[in-house]
């Protein structure tokens, strides 16, 4: 009897450090949680340019021979950056070719950019060649390195000269009325 009430204290001290344990653990992924939305700001990662900023100067020819450049762009002009290699970019693939479709002035006011990193760029080529003039480019370089892209895919609404109206991760964010 005596060994049985032994291990029933050695298994109640066990427990009773296990629960001490967890509730500190518990705490310290509270305080962590606390410090990362402190540093983030519970925002979003910004993937280029963000609204009002001008991208810098850029010309680029696209794959069907078409001259892209920021000083041609007129009215409001639609803009995909991809990059082969990104699940998050074939998922959001189909939006974006949903809003070039219905976007305002047709395939001449949408460019789709894919940054060459490996990967297939020739199925971002032919999907997105019937809606938008595509322009295949080392990472960093030409429109990528214009519009200061740091995550793919980033979408955006850049205005006359350049200016960027909207911008984001998903083509949903970049729906503006004028973009309707």
């Amino acid at each position: 009897m005596p060994v049985v009430v032994s291990l029933v204290i050695v298994v109640g001290a066990i427990c009773l450090l296990d629960l001490v344990l967890t509730v500190g653990v518990i705490r310290r992924l509270r305080e962590h949680s606390t410090l990362i939305s402190e540093l983030g700001g519970g925002r979003m990662p910004v993937p280029m340019l963000q609204d009002g900023e001008t991208a810098d100067a850029f010309e680029a020819v696209a794959t069907t021979g078409e001259v892209v450049s920021r000083d041609g762009l007129s009215g409001n002009t639609l803009v995909g950056v991809f990059s082969p290699d990104c699940s998050a970019c074939k998922e959001r693939l189909p939006g974006f070719i949903r809003l070039a479709r219905s976007f305002s002035g047709g395939r001449d006011r949408v460019v789709a950019v894919v940054a060459e990193m490996g990967g297939d760029t020739e199925f971002y080529r032919r999907e997105l060649e019937p809606v938008a003039r595509v322009v295949i480019e080392r990472e960093g370089t030409g429109i990528n390195k214009a519009l200061h892209v740091k995550a793919f895919p980033a979408f955006g609404i850049l205005g006359e000269a350049g200016k960027v109206v909207v911008s984001g991760l998903d083509p949903e964010q970049v729906v503006t009325p004028a973009a309707a």
